[in-house]
Order: structure tokens, then sequence, then C-alpha cells
């Protein structure tokens, strides 16, 4: 099985020359989902190191576990992978059955939705990022368990926080009083 390190490194250089949204090095963004993954152990951090390879490089499934990939990150980056046709609600629904998934998806969303990131968006495309995030949110946070998210939000955007909070607070208030 091949190290964190080692998938750091295959990540940077099938990323090298690729900037993100706000013209920050993309290696940068997939080093963001995989530090908020830290948690959940190398696997998981793997993952988030690879999730946008597939989509965005020359890599394939096939080549990742030739390198050594392990099975269980090729299939996580697998689900969270893009595919051509598919709406982005479907895909977020097909990544909310797995549970590794859904964290490399929480993960990813809230390094996108950090506000030092947005800040620097023209505020059209902010916005409209800002209502996509927040619909992903619905679907991915109500598929994960909220100690999870919470480990993921401190690390990655903790600004996430409050909302979680008060979507928790709000859950909470929908409940049934209990048959006491």
């Amino acid at each position: 099985m091949q190290t964190v390190e080692y998938v750091d490194a295959l990540a940077a250089e099938a990323h090298a020359g690729q900037v993100d949204k706000i013209g920050v090095p993309y290696v940068e963004h997939v080093r963001a989902v995989a530090a908020g993954l830290s948690p959940f152990g190398p696997e998981l951090m793997m993952a988030g190191l690879l999730h946008d390879v597939i989509e965005d490089t020359r890599w394939t499934a096939e080549q990742l576990r030739a390198a050594g990939i392990p099975a269980h990150v090729v299939s996580v980056v697998e689900v969270v992978t893009n595919e051509p046709g598919v709406p982005y609600g479907e895909k977020l629904k097909r990544i909310s059955t797995n549970r590794d998934a859904t964290l490399v998806k929480i993960a990813d969303n809230a390094h996108n939705s950090h506000p030092d990131r947005t800040a620097h968006l023209p505020a059209g495309k902010r916005d409209r990022l800002a209502a996509k995030y927040r619909a992903a949110r619905d679907v991915l946070w109500a598929a994960a368990d909220s100690e999870h998210i919470e480990a993921v939000l401190s690390i990655v955007n903790p600004s996430l926080l409050a909302e979680l909070r008060e979507r928790q607070i709000a859950a909470e208030s929908e409940r049934p009083p209990s048959g006491r």
C-alpha cells in the first residue's frame, strides 16, 4: 500500500500547472480536503488528495490501481467523480449512499465554501456557488454523523460550524417529544 506522502506527490504531479477558481495552485485545494479527513485515517486522506484526479487530469481509476493506490481509495474517488450527463443532484444522492465518499465531499464542499476563498470571486459567481454549496450540504450533512461533520469543518472551514449547530437545533425542535 502506498503512503499519504506518495499520494500527495502523485496529486501534486497530476495537478501541476492547474489553478483553482481564484488562481491558487489546485494542489492546495486537494491538500486542504485531505487535511480535513485526517481524523479518519490515511485512506480517507488519500481519497481527499485524489478526489478530483480522475475528473481533472489524465489519470484513470485503472492507472491509480496500477500505481498501488488502495482499491477502497480508488472506489471512493470514483464515487465522487462527475459523470458526463449526470445532474449534480443525482451525483450528490449517489455520493450520500457511501459514508467515505460523503465525508470526502463534505470536506470538498467546506473548502470550496471557505470565506477566504469565496471572497475572491465576483459577487454573482460567489452568490451562485454559495447557494449550490448550501443545497449540497442539505444532502451531504443529512447522510453523515454530526460528529464526523464537525471534525471535518473544524479543520477545513470552522465558519460552517455555526450553520451545522443551527441545523442541529432545528432538527431537534422538529423531533416529536419522547414518550415518557
